[in-house]
């Protein structure tokens, strides 16, 4: 259980990495416009609250890796434990204000996580 959940949790860290590159690098080129359907306009004039917001999910990215670089001592569990509720919070409060897709991409591997996690 305990290796599922850390590769579980490495794709999470992985997904969040992804994310700030698409809303830090990407927000107003095609590719970032594609993956959150703006149009070139407002990519522009949302440009720096993107970039913004994409440092919020390097740092994610960065806690979820420190708790898998800790690996399964207390120290690690709880570190996991903690980022991941933090995505789980993001994935929830994003799909209840933004849309309803960053529940499913975001929260949901969180959630499974957790739960991996706590039956580890």
């Amino acid at each position: 259980m305990s290796t599922l959940a850390n590769i579980l949790i490495a794709i999470i860290a992985l997904m969040h990495l992804w994310f700030l590159i698409l809303e830090m690098f990407l927000w107003d080129k095609s590719t970032g416009r594609r993956a959150f359907g703006l149009t070139p306009e407002f990519a522009t004039q949302s440009k720096v609250l993107a970039a913004n917001q994409g440092l919020y999910n390097g740092f994610l990215a960065a806690g979820v890796i420190w708790g898998l670089i800790l690996g399964g001592t207390p120290e690690g569990m709880h570190v996991k434990i903690f980022f991941l509720a933090c995505v789980l919070i993001a994935g929830l409060y994003g799909g209840f204000t933004a849309t309803r897709k960053v529940l499913w991409i975001q929260g949901l591997p969180a959630l499974i996580g957790l739960v991996l996690i706590l039956l580890s």
